[in-house]
């Protein structure tokens, strides 16, 4: 069997051009050499045998605002400066995210994945591996050769997807060479929390996908929701379908991207809505223990800034809160200042701290927040966090940016949020072990750069007409283009 050599690289963020945070070098975690090889458990099977994996650089970020573009410049030149001087590829696995801003520029993935073109010539394979939430714009889908996204969201196939994009470029490589792309774009643009494979009609859409890329004589079929918070041209819907026989990929992208503008006016929320008045109303008043509110607006692993205080601020309104009448935690508040004065005041003394609207100030800027310190830990993502107690409120307050998606992130500040009467999170759908501890849960349609509310936000980059931007436009020509 021949000897194949493949290098390994990357830039994956999903950045909000509606928030005001800055993804910084240091928000990035930047892999090389054998540390970069490790992120990649299954480069050790079978189908990977035989075959010498060149890593490279690969950086990844928590979701945040447009990266700087000096960060940009550097990350991408290291990649080339080490692209070309690692000798010949016979392929190249590209794993990304696809909804990469930065700050000035337009379609950033494009624009990398062409420069690494420039680089490994035209004869080298490449596959890109992406999150069902990035764009596919005509000029990324031209310049790789594979290309295919998660089909569950939540992304609990985000390993098996990754894992897919360097199968299949290994089996190219020994067999058939350079596939084809049937390529379109979708003119809609929907957020994630009403595209979610959870629930129809993305699940019956996402369950055809993985049933069209099983067929003889396709590769692979892929269907992407876009990002819906970044205010660029290429972002909608796509599809890609890969194969080898032209009329087939074609047929098969044309029934994905007609299903899904069908589909249109079919997605919706995840789970029943409200404002945060009426989310917290109705979770204090409801037996069910923990009840969950998903605060949606300030989403971090959405590109929310982390550090908006409009959810913070009304809950301090609520006497029962407040009075430890009722118990709530609500996870959380970035702000390095106000953690460290509740870690300098330390474990059980009084403080009294402006906390958060220090980055995204737009909704209510910083919030007075009284009580007394609960706890001060060390976190590998959050850095330094602190709990501040006000009545029966634990409100958590971390240094650096941090979702709260597993038990363990609440437990380790010695939270127990599964006998808390409410749990309110800066999150979209729920995740995995979210979505179990929930006894019930509402979606709190609260304002930041991650609004769902995608009207009020103000989109001028994207293509018009795009729907829901122009609920009434035409029909669209979905007819496929082969790349």
């Amino acid at each position: 069997m021949a000897y194949l050599r493949i290098g390994i690289a990357g830039i994956a963020i999903e950045s909000s051009t509606f928030s005001p945070h800055r993804t910084a070098l240091a928000d990035f975690d930047v892999r090389r050499g054998a540390d970069l090889l490790a992120r990649y458990d299954f480069l050790d099977t079978d189908w990977a045998s035989d075959v010498e994996w060149v890593p490279l650089l690969h950086a990844r970020s928590l979701p945040g605002g447009a990266v700087l573009p000096e960060v940009y410049d550097a990350l991408s030149a290291e990649i080339l400066e080490r692209l070309a001087g690692v000798g010949p590829l016979d392929g190249f696995f590209f794993d990304i995210h696809g909804a990469m801003s930065v700050l000035g520029r337009v379609d950033a993935e494009a624009d990398l994945a062409s420069r690494i073109r420039s680089v490994l010539g035209p004869d080298v394979l490449m596959s890109a591996s992406m999150d069902l939430h990035g764009n596919v714009s005509r000029e990324l889908a031209a310049t790789v050769d594979l290309i295919t996204c998660y089909r569950m969201a939540p992304h609990e196939d985000a390993w098996e997807s990754r894992e897919r994009a360097a199968r299949n470029l290994v089996s190219r490589l020994r067999s058939s060479g350079r596939p084809l792309k049937a390529w379109v774009q979708v003119p809609v643009l929907l957020p994630g929390e009403k595209t979610s494979t959870r629930i129809e009609p993305a699940a019956s859409i996402y369950k055809r996908v993985a049933e069209i890329a099983a067929e003889p004589g396709i590769v692979d079929a892929a269907c992407w929701v876009g990002y819906a918070w970044a205010d660029e041209p290429r972002c909608r819907a796509a599809v890609v379908v890969t194969g080898d026989d032209a009329a087939l990929i074609t047929s098969r992208a044309a029934e994905l991207a007609a299903a899904y503008w069908q589909a249109r006016s079919d997605f919706a929320f995840v789970a029943p809505t409200g404002s945060l008045d009426e989310c917290v109303t109705a979770g204090l008043a409801s037996p069910s223990r923990p009840f969950v509110i998903s605060d949606s607006g300030d989403n971090p692993t959405a590109g929310g800034a982390g550090d908006t205080s409009f959810t913070l601020a009304y809950l301090l309104t609520v006497d029962s809160l407040t009075s430890g009448v009722a118990t709530a935690i609500h996870a959380s508040i970035t702000d390095p200042d106000a953690v460290a004065e509740c870690a300098a005041a330390g474990v059980g003394a009084p403080v009294s701290v402006w906390a958060g609207g220090k980055i995204d100030s737009a909704p209510s800027g910083p919030v007075p927040l009284q009580g007394s310190v609960f706890s001060v830990t060390e976190d590998p993502v959050g850095g330094t966090v602190a709990v501040v107690l006000v009545g029966g409120l634990s409100v958590i307050l971390t240094s650096r940016r941090k979702p709260y998606h597993h038990i363990a992130d609440f437990t380790l500040l010695g939270l127990d949020p599964a006998h808390t009467d409410l749990v309110v999170v800066k999150i979209g759908y729920l995740e995995p072990e979210l979505y179990d501890l929930a006894a019930d849960w509402l979606l709190a349609l609260t304002p930041g750069g991650v609004d769902q509310d995608l009207l009020r936000l103000g989109h001028r980059g994207v293509r018009r007409p795009l729907f829901p931007f122009d609920p009434d436009m035409a029909d669209p020509d979905l007819t496929p283009e082969v790349l």
